[in-house]
């Protein structure tokens, strides 16, 4: 029988889809976009509610409460967003590329995306003491991307 994280996404059930998370926290750090040019820089600033002790949201289930521009992913936004980091589960999925051997499926255990460095403990600080995001843009092996805007 073929694992569940091996079948399209549009035929997973929300269980199945939320299990996809590794657990990153990565798609929780604030982005710079550029007005004129639509450039997105990424930084190493979480969302207030990224526990940066584990790389999870500290309120998930209540978040849009508490950050109203936080993005429902859904199967076609995993497609779609250049901002997920490639080694984002859902995004490979979404184009039909398999987990990393990190990835808390394959692995068995949810801290190899830690040990594996993927994560961002350690790397990561909260926006409630960052200040100026133009003053936390990651330059990294990472070039801009030019985003579309998208509503959720």
């Amino acid at each position: 029988m073929t694992p569940f994280w091996e079948r399209p996404l549009a035929s997973l059930d929300r269980e199945e889809w939320e299990a996809l998370c590794d657990g990153c926290g990565r798609c929780c750090l604030h982005k710079v976009e550029d007005a004129d040019s639509g450039r997105v820089w990424p930084t190493n600033v979480a969302c207030k509610l990224l526990d940066l002790k584990t790389a999870r949201c500290s309120d998930y289930r209540h978040r849009r409460k508490y950050v109203s521009d936080c993005l429902r992913l859904t199967p076609a936004l995993a497609a779609t967003l250049e901002w997920l980091p490639d080694t984002c589960a859902y995004r490979l999925r979404a184009h039909d590329e398999p987990l990393r051997e990190w990835h808390h499926l394959i692995s068995g255990s949810r801290e190899t995306v830690h040990s594996a460095g993927i994560s961002v403990i350690g790397k990561a600080i909260s926006e409630v003491v960052a200040g100026p995001l133009e003053n936390h843009i990651v330059w990294g092996d990472e070039e801009p991307q030019t985003v579309e805007r998208i509503e959720d």
